[in-house]
C-alpha cells in the first residue's frame, strides 16, 4: 500500500433524514438552538435539506435536516435516518484516486459541487466483488476542505 497523500481533517457534517424535515426542525432548531444557514433543494438528489450550523468559522459543523422530494423515489434520504457523515479532506482528487486504488467503492457521481458549494464525493455504503472496501452500511461524505479550514486545522495540530 502506498503512502496515504491526502488527510481526514475533521467532520464536516452529519446529514439526518425523515419523512417530514419538520419535526427534526422541532428539535434540531427549536429545542437545540442551531442556525438555519441555508437550504438545498435538488431533484437529481431527491431531497429538500435545511442547513444548520454548530460552531463556527472553520470549526463549524454542518447538521443538514433532510427530506425526500419524493418519497418513493431513490435516494431515499429518509430511509437511514442517520443519513451519512461529511469528513473534511484536504485534496480531495488525491483522496479519491488513492482510495480507488486501494479497492474503495465510490457512489456513482464522482466529485461534484455539493450542498454547501465545496466539491464532494461519496464513498458507497456497500462494498461489491470490485470495490471490497466500503462504509459496512454507511454512507460517506469526502467534502474538499477550503484553505481557511485546512489552515485552521493545521494550526491546531501546532498548539
Amino acid at each position: 500500500m502506498s503512502a496515504r497523500p491526502f488527510k481526514v481533517l475533521g467532520i464536516q457534517q452529519i446529514a439526518i433524514g425523515a419523512p417530514d424535515k419538520q419535526r427534526l426542525k422541532t428539535l434540531w432548531v427549536d429545542m437545540l438552538g442551531l442556525e438555519v444557514t441555508g437550504n438545498f433543494v435538488s431533484e437529481r438528489e431527491n431531497v429538500d435539506e435545511d442547513i444548520c450550523a454548530i460552531g463556527s468559522g472553520p470549526f463549524k459543523v454542518e447538521v443538514d435536516l433532510m427530506q425526500p422530494i419524493d418519497p418513493e423515489k431513490k435516494p431515499a434520504v429518509h430511509t437511514t435516518p442517520l443519513n451519512h457523515v461529511g469528513l473534511w479532506i484536504d485534496d480531495l482528487p488525491a483522496a479519491v484516486q488513492w482510495l480507488s486504488a486501494q479497492g474503495v467503492r465510490f457512489a456513482p457521481g464522482g466529485i461534484r459541487k455539493g450542498a454547501a458549494g465545496f466539491d464532494i464525493c461519496f464513498l458507497h455504503p456497500k462494498s461489491n466483488a470490485e470495490f471490497p472496501v466500503a462504509g459496512e452500511g454507511v454512507l460517506i461524505e469526502l467534502v474538499q476542505a477550503p484553505p481557511e479550514v485546512v489552515g485552521a486545522f493545521a494550526r491546531m495540530a501546532l498548539a
